[in-house]
């Protein structure tokens, strides 16, 4: 009987005994086409009730948003900025999900590809753009990929929860991060404050004219296309998305399930070390703290809103990198930036609430 016969029949004879964990984890694919739409109408409508116990017209405030974000090419290439992080971290969590393991370690992940895309511009000083720059993009790869897999290691060989792992792990990033912007790596000509030496040229990523629009953008949309003909087309992705449905099947067709767990999380965490990179490269142009305005977690909500399709993933990183500019864009009128978080907090509360109503929705007998 073919692999495919084996795990047709293994799950049939598997679904009452189907475990429970994964057929909650696979309800974020399973959920209707719409409840996204719904889920972000809804969160509209809720904020827009404290938007107006605030004295504001929520309207006014949603407008001021929109244009701030997609108004003007300013507007519009500052979102495309934003979005790169949490496309590329949206991907790399979504890789995980695909066979239900949490990865909710993609900031620590974001910071070790940071760090590690300084070490090469500290440690290779004067290397000509052509040599720097990969060498910098493999760096963070490898880095966040070592760092995904310190998440991995322990669930495969002694089942220790990814979750805790994972989140711990992001404060050790963070740490560790502080300890060389205010240590070995601070820039002593940078009048005390924590951070870098400022990237040369030849370290920074190329930009779009004299937009901040860099070429992270090209890296996102070559690992959306990697990611879309990987799961959809070849072997491999049938075999994640087999062991997402049922690991019970995927076992009897003789899917080696460990591995896989530590294949996905290398290439997790790879994907959003890359977008470490991207962001000290492209933007900042220098290691300093607070890099991230919590780009590894909204990548969660990134992922969670587009159920993990491909096409999906890139339409909701654009959709957040809106709201974080549109935020900057309302404080002209009077409201804090925070308004975008949230606007992300309250989309995260009814996608859950949504998906925990359509796996638990009586059903007529």
């Amino acid at each position: 009987m073919s692999r495919q016969g084996i795990a047709d029949t293994a799950a049939v004879k598997e679904k009452k005994g189907f475990s429970y964990r994964f057929q909650l984890d696979m309800s974020i694919i399973k959920t209707p086409w719409w409840a996204p739409v719904v889920s972000i109408i809804l969160a509209l409508a809720a904020c827009a009730v404290f938007i107006a116990a605030n004295g504001m017209n929520p309207l006014t405030v949603y407008a001021k948003m929109f244009s701030g974000a997609f108004g003007s090419s300013y507007g519009f290439t500052e979102t495309l900025v934003k979005a790169i992080p949490l496309l590329l971290c949206g991907l790399g969590i979504a890789v995980a999900y695909r066979i239900s393991v949490w990865n909710i370690g993609a900031e620590g992940q974001f910071v070790a590809g940071a760090m590690a895309a300084t070490a090469v511009t500290i440690y290779m000083p004067g290397v000509a753009g052509y040599v720097a720059i990969p060498v910098m993009v493999i760096a963070s790869i490898v880095a966040g990929g070592v760092w995904g897999l310190l998440t991995a290691l322990p669930k495969v060989y002694f089942q220790v929860n990814e979750l805790i792992t994972s989140l711990m792990l992001n404060y050790v990033a963070l740490l560790a991060m502080d300890y060389v912007v205010f240590g070995p790596w601070k820039d002593p000509k940078g009048f005390n404050f924590p951070g870098s030496p400022v990237f040369t040229d030849a370290q920074s990523l190329p930009v779009l004219g004299t937009t901040r629009l860099h070429f992270g953008l090209v890296f996102g949309l070559i690992a959306v296309l990697v990611y879309f003909l990987m799961v959809k087309y070849t072997k491999w992705g049938y075999e994640l998305r087999l062991i997402g449905a049922n690991p019970n099947a995927a076992k009897y067709a003789g899917i080696h399930i460990k591995r896989h767990i530590l294949i996905v999380m290398l290439i997790s965490g790879g994907l959003a070390g890359l977008a470490g990179m991207s962001e000290v490269s492209g933007v900042t142009h220098k290691l300093m703290q607070g890099i991230s305005p919590g780009y590894g977690y909204t990548a969660i909500i990134v992922a969670w809103l587009a159920k993990l399709n491909p096409l999906g993933i890139v339409v909701s990183s654009v959709l957040f990198g809106a709201l974080i500019v549109g935020g900057y864009s309302v404080q002209t009128i009077g409201l804090p930036s925070s308004i975008s978080d949230m606007l992300q907090g309250a989309i995260l509360f009814f996608l859950i609430a949504g998906d925990m109503l359509v796996r638990f929705r009586l059903r007529k007998n």
